[in-house]
Parts: structure tokens; C-alpha cells; sequence
């Protein structure tokens, strides 16, 4: 379960995309449209859309309606993804996000797309994302790769999101990911490494999911109690430098 934050109504170009004020106005508008987008994409585009509604919303079943759900192995009434937590947690911010990339749990890529829509206190109530299998057209540049240039790297801005048959799946695809960025194996971490993952998914939401602490602690290494304390060491380091 997410504690959503209280919001204030959309403003700037939030207030442009209208508002919604129950799930059913927005399944009525756009189911039609989410079966356009999947037939137009193909069996490798799946579209998804997101009930966010409740106070405090479930993330292991938020799925209200789907296209090609093969695409990620997802049907009506499962999880949302490693970005849902990070969205709810901060739902002042345009989360809107295009093109970036997101990877299953079997490890292939794909790439996304999200528009959240807001009711009318500006309180995010759905997300309708858009997720395309990249594996084919991989496979083909795989044999042009000699005659091709590599693009430029312009994904540090843009989020990753990590999709998973059940919740579980996604909290340990976010913490592989915490851990990779440390740059060494678990076992080979100091006090501060470890408290760096657990900076970088507080950040990003994960600790926000049901049982998100005991399962960083276990990949950690540590007990729960540690990773708490460890926790509260870095949120009280982050005020005092705001403060300072």
C-alpha cells in the first residue's frame, strides 16, 4: 500500500491535459483508444492503463484494462511497476514521461511511455502507459550493428522502469539496479555502500512498497532493524544539509 501525498490542483501544462474525476469516466474515454494504439503497434505494443484512485492504492493490483499483456506477462488486476511508488510518493511533480526505456523481468528491453491524469484537486487518479517490446527490432540491427553508428547516451534523465509478473519481482529488479550503480558486489560493501542503496531506493519509491525494507534488508545482508537505522541515518543527513 502508498500514502499518497496531499496535491495541489494542476497548474501549467498539467492544467491543459484536463481532469478526470472517477476511473470509470476515464475506462468509458479511453479503452477504445488503447485497443487503436495495440492494433495500430502490433502484438509487440502493449498499452496498459493504471487505476490510482484509491487513498491509498495498492501497487500489486492496479491494473484496470490491457492490450497485449504477453508483452510483460501482466493481466487485468496485476502490479504496476518501480515507477508507481516513485510517482505517488512525489505527486506534485509532471511525471509525464515519453520514450524511455523500461526492461522486464526476463531481462528485455522495451520502450515506454506514461500520462498520468489528475481529478480536479490534482490528485494523480490513473496512468496510461504505453510499453514496446524492442526485441525484434534488436535482433534485426544486431545484424546491421557494423554499418550503424552507436547513438549518443541521453538516458541519464530519464527514469528506468522495471516491470514484473507480481510486485515482488519489480522490488527486486529496482534493488539489482540500486546495487549495479554501486558498482561492487553485495559482499564486498562497506557500511556507507549499503547505506547508498537504501538513499537511492528511498528515492525512487521502493520503500514505500509492502514489505520493501525487509526485502532491500535480505539483499543487503542485513537485518531489518539495521536497514532502518541505517535509513533513518540518511534521511537525517539529507535535513540537515537542507536545513544547512
Amino acid at each position: 500500500m502508498v500514502t499518497a501525498r496531499s496535491t495541489a490542483p494542476p497548474t501549467g501544462d498539467l492544467a491543459h491535459m484536463g481532469t478526470y474525476e472517477t476511473m470509470a469516466e476515464i475506462l468509458t474515454a479511453f479503452r477504445p483508444v488503447m485497443h487503436a494504439m495495440a492494433a495500430a503497434g502490433g502484438s509487440d505494443c502493449e498499452v496498459v492503463l493504471h487505476d490510482l484512485s484509491a487513498p491509498n492504492p495498492d501497487l500489486g493490483h492496479t491494473i484496470a484494462a490491457i492490450e497485449n499483456g504477453h508483452v510483460t506477462g501482466r493481466e487485468v488486476g496485476g502490479p504496476s511497476t518501480s515507477l508507481g511508488a516513485r510517482v505517488l510518493h512525489n505527486q506534485g511533480e509532471d511525471h509525464n514521461a515519453f520514450g524511455y526505456p523500461g526492461f522486464t523481468s526476463d531481462g528485455r528491453q522495451l520502450r515506454c511511455s506514461s500520462v498520468y491524469f489528475r481529478n480536479s484537486a490534482g490528485r494523480i487518479i490513473a496512468a496510461l502507459c504505453v510499453n514496446v517490446d524492442l526485441s525484434t527490432v534488436q535482433r534485426a540491427r544486431a545484424l546491421l550493428d557494423g554499418m550503424l553508428p552507436q547513438p549518443p547516451d541521453d538516458s541519464r534523465d530519464q527514469p528506468n522502469e522495471f516491470f514484473g509478473r507480481d510486485l515482488m519481482a519489480v522490488m527486486d529488479a529496482m534493488v539489482t539496479d540500486a546495487i549495479r550503480e554501486i558498482g561492487k558486489p553485495v559482499e564486498q560493501m562497506s557500511r556507507a555502500d549499503r547505506i547508498a542503496v537504501l538513499t537511492k531506493l528511498d528515492q525512487r519509491g521502493a520503500l514505500q512498497m509492502r514489505k520493501g525494507v525487509e526485502s532491500i534488508a535480505a539483499r543487503l545482508g542485513i537485518s531489518r532493524v539495521t536497514a532502518y537505522s541505517y535509513l533513518d541515518e540518511a534521511r537525517n543527513q539529507d535535513a540537515e544539509e537542507a536545513a544547512g
